[in-house]
């Protein structure tokens, strides 16, 4: 799927709609390629109206909606994911969206959904888009990926 900010903002809202309680959503790509504008819309779907932004220096940021989204962004986290308690945020009451994911390895539960953000040539003028490709791990996020 290819996107404009906008469309990706759109996107992300309705998928954020559709998230449970103990929903994870792992976020893979390079600087700029729209992991942050993507948990923008995901807040937005959870009815969240604060000012969403990566939490680099600070790891996690909880913001309220309907459900809490806990932004998390783990790439200053290392080689030492226990730095911080990821359980009592994959567990709790809210949805996970966990920046640079991959990073964790085998830290992540078992069950999620990856989205895959690739910069793509644009091909007009002063047009930015992204590729993205969702990636279920999991029953639940296969079925979240048909509902879309």
């Amino acid at each position: 799927m290819k996107y404009n900010e906008e469309e990706m903002l759109q996107f992300a809202e309705k998928l954020g709609r559709l998230l449970q309680a103990q929903d994870v959503i792992v976020l893979t790509g390079e600087l700029g390629a729209g992991k942050t504008t993507f948990t923008k819309g995901l807040a937005l779907g959870l009815d969240i109206h604060q000012m969403v932004k990566s939490p680099t220096y600070t790891i996690v940021r909880s913001l309220e909606g309907r459900l809490t989204l806990h932004h998390m962004d783990v790439y200053r986290v290392g080689d030492d994911p226990d730095s911080f308690d990821l359980d009592d945020y994959l567990f709790g009451d809210g949805v996970s969206v966990i920046e640079w994911g991959e990073l964790l390895g085998a830290d992540l539960p078992e069950h999620y959904l990856e989205v895959v953000f690739d910069k793509y040539a644009p091909e007009l003028v002063n047009e930015e888009t992204r590729a993205i490709r969702l990636i279920p791990h999991g029953k639940r996020y296969e079925e979240l990926i048909s509902q879309l």
